[in-house]
């Protein structure tokens, strides 16, 4: 079985909403077999959505809309699929009780165009919303489109995943003779290019049903390891030993095999073996310290962070010599160290990180250009580990975020070696 994923709205046109529902979908997909051949959004016309429906039908077993379900003008999806299929509306009793008994609980009386969230296509299978109020749909198309089957759900996402979760993904999975599985082999460290030059060989002789997709973004690369088959077994053992033959030739680049983040990764070393952190931040704001607590129970190893974005505080805070700040410049790895050690004397933390840098788009020069990044971690046991000064070249927002993986990932490797 292959799907499609419609997202209607013209608000995903506009810019105005990020297209996180499709994302969700075709991974929940994949868990259950079903592969994905295509993501298609459009706009809130009732011919547009008939014709793009009907297109992704003749093609996908599975069809799965979101979007324009609700109680609005704009809300069209219902009138595009009864003008596609020629069925008419019919109440659902068990969706209007629902509705009813949700909003008697807010206080909320039942109006005309709430009640009509409850009106389903004919021959629908019903799907509850126990998050919303519009209830969404599963149909099972004419011989037209190979009783291919149209799932339309929500746009909101609680909605949708719910649905998804609860009926969605059951229903088609008993359907389903295939399996999926897919590994991501997460770098730091490595260009796209220089990766890919690393594994060809590996990349050459892929398993039939495997395939391996480059996801480059803005702190490093991503490997996709897809295996697609019908025996659980064979799937699982081909997809293994393609990662397993990357984790040799690129190991020392590969911090998770999983879907987990760096900080994470780094949390878990630092947490199994009672380490505790700190952070001294100037250009990246905070950033490196939000990224370290955004883990669960990061609490247990993260003690401290320090946001220094002035000399003066620099100076206060963290003890840097003025002097020094004065010789070599507040962007510099000389006070870079110096804020790494007054971060560590006065957090007590084992390792002390330290970040300044130019972010921009103003405040570089010839000599310390705009993307200027000085960094330094000390350990409480061998005071300055190392220091280092690199280049990026972004926007402000980006650099920032790439100035946060930098130090973290230094860290990583301190870790490694440690």
């Amino acid at each position: 079985m292959r799907a499609e994923i419609v997202s209607v709205g013209d608000e995903l046109l506009k810019g105005q909403r990020v297209n996180t529902n499709a994302a969700f979908m075709a991974a929940a997909l994949a868990g259950i077999g079903v592969p994905v051949g295509r993501i298609v959004t459009c706009s809130d016309g009732e011919e547009e959505m008939a014709s793009v429906f009907a297109e992704s039908l003749e093609r996908a077993d599975i069809v799965l809309v979101t979007g324009g379900l609700g109680p609005t003008r704009d809300d069209r999806t219902k009138k595009a699929v009864q003008q596609l299929l020629g069925r008419g509306l019919e109440l659902s009793e068990e969706a209007f009780a629902n509705l009813a008994a949700r909003l008697g609980q807010r206080g909320v009386e039942l109006s005309g165009s709430l009640r009509d969230q409850a009106m389903v296509i004919e021959g629908s299978h019903v799907i509850a919303n126990t998050r919303g109020s519009a209830a969404g749909m599963i149909l099972c198309c004419p011989e037209r489109f190979q009783n291919h089957y149209l799932v339309l759900m929500p746009g909101v996402p609680s909605e949708m995943k719910a649905m998804m979760e609860l009926t969605v993904l059951p229903w088609f999975a008993a359907l389903s003779d295939t399996v999926i599985r897919h590994t991501p082999i997460k770098t730091v460290g490595i260009g796209e290019t220089t990766l890919a030059e690393m594994i060809v060989d590996i990349e050459d002789a892929l398993p039939g049903g495997t395939t391996l997709a480059y996801l480059p973004h803005a702190a490093g690369v991503t490997l996709m390891i897809s295996t697609l088959g019908r025996e659980q077994e064979v799937v699982e053992r081909d997809n293994r030993t393609v990662v397993d033959a990357i984790a040799r030739r690129a190991g020392k680049f590969i911090y998770a095999t999983s879907e987990v983040s760096l900080e994470a990764t780094i949390g878990a070393m630092l947490a199994t073996r009672g380490l505790t952190v700190a952070v001294a931040e100037s250009c990246t704001g905070g950033l490196v310290a939000s990224r370290l607590t955004d883990v669960p129970g990061s609490s247990s190893y993260f003690l401290q962070g320090f946001v220094v974005y002035s000399n003066q505080a620099k100076e206060r805070s963290l003890g840097v010599p003025k002097e020094t700040i004065e010789r070599f410049g507040a962007v510099s790895e000389e006070v870079a160290r110096a804020m790494a050690v007054g971060c560590l004397e006065k957090s007590g933390a084992d390792f002390a990180l330290s970040t300044t840098g130019i972010a921009g788009p103003a405040g570089g020069s010839l000599e310390k250009p705009v993307g200027m990044l000085c960094l330094a971690i000390a350990k409480k046991t061998s005071g300055v580990l190392l220091s280092k000064t690199l280049f990026m070249h972004a926007d402000r927002e980006l650099n920032k975020f790439r100035f946060s993986e930098a130090v973290l990932r230094e860290l990583w490797e301190c870790l490694q070696q440690d």
